[in-house]
């Protein structure tokens, strides 16, 4: 079990907006899954639970690229119509992590969010917000997004 304190979650109300939950340490923020519903790249599903599970898979993938090397990774959580939200995840060490969330202008309708690496160099305007951070291992890290991976791609929705 891994100590990353990270969770995204589908809330138990229905429909598209305000049913998906951020937590970061003592952080949390509610959004919406809309824009990964009307996802229509090749890779997205007709299931909320497999593209959240894209989602979190696509984290992972940029979160192991810095084990080793150290660097600045982006992952989305919140699609707006005028901004989206993100981690930021910066390791210099290739071990060592740690996570801010935060807001860009750059606008989801220009995002997939079952692609969205191809936008995350994008992001030049990351604003963190104070208090919305975490340190850990990129081990624990990628363990951690792993899980919730998983556990979004066995749901029923």
């Amino acid at each position: 079990m891994t100590s990353v304190p990270l969770k995204f979650e589908r809330l138990a109300k229905k429909g598209d907006h305000s049913d998906l939950r951020l937590h970061l340490g003592t952080f949390s923020h509610t959004c919406d899954s809309y824009y990964l519903v009307i996802d229509e790249s090749p890779t997205a599903s007709r299931r909320l639970g497999a593209n959240l599970a894209r989602l979190l898979e696509q984290w992972k993938d940029q979160v192991d690229e810095l084990k080793g090397v150290g660097g600045t990774a982006y992952l989305p959580y919140d699609f707006s119509d005028q901004c989206t939200a993100w981690l930021r995840v910066t390791s210099a060490d290739g071990r060592g992590a740690e996570v801010h969330a935060g807001w860009s202008l750059v606008e989801a309708w220009g995002i997939e969010p079952s692609n969205y690496v191809a936008t995350a160099p994008e992001i030049k305007d990351f604003d963190p917000i104070v208090g919305a951070q975490v340190a850990c291992s990129l081990d624990d890290l990628a363990q951690c997004i792993a899980m919730g991976a998983e556990a979004h791609r066995s749901s029923r929705y």
